[in-house]
């Protein structure tokens, strides 16, 4: 498998968002969703991640968006066929070397309350949850995490 930053707008990329999309949207309302839009993906102090198989295929993507001290994980997404081979475990390692690469302390997070294998490996990980942070609001269904980079 190879995760390596990618431009988001390529078509099978933009199919893979739109699978999360649709995810998202069945388990909870518009107003919960919190889904970056692929120009704001492809924006400076974005690093969108895909992961490929050895056949080129992708299976998953995640993102960090940079913020200074602190940074976001976003669009972490495995196709269905893909779960299981610890896809999401290695994107956001990659993801947090990312962070940590460009001196970020601090990595946040929201998702759903029922997005429970998100949580989970949020938590094996090192994630707490937190209050909402930066523009979000305060919402039942979501679910804020942060972690500190500088404790191991």
């Amino acid at each position: 498998m190879n995760i390596a930053i990618e431009d988001p707008a390529q078509p099978d990329i933009i199919a893979l968002l739109e699978h999360g999309d649709a995810e998202a949207a069945k388990l909870y309302p518009a107003e919960s969703n919190h889904l970056l839009p692929l120009d704001s993906l492809r924006e400076p102090g974005v690093l969108f991640h895909v992961a490929r198989d050895a056949a080129g295929e992708a299976l998953a993507t995640g993102a960090v968006v940079l913020k200074g001290d602190w940074a976001e994980i976003k669009r972490m997404w495995v196709e269905p066929q893909a779960r299981g081979q610890g896809l999401s475990k290695a994107i956001l390692a990659k993801l947090e070397h990312q962070a940590r690469a460009h001196g970020v302390r601090w990595l946040r997070l929201e998702t759903g309350i029922d997005s429970h294998s998100a949580l989970g490996l949020y938590g094996r990980a090192g994630f707490v949850a937190r209050e909402p942070f930066a523009d979000y609001r305060p919402d039942p269904l979501s679910v804020f995490m942060e972690k500190d980079l500088l404790q191991r």
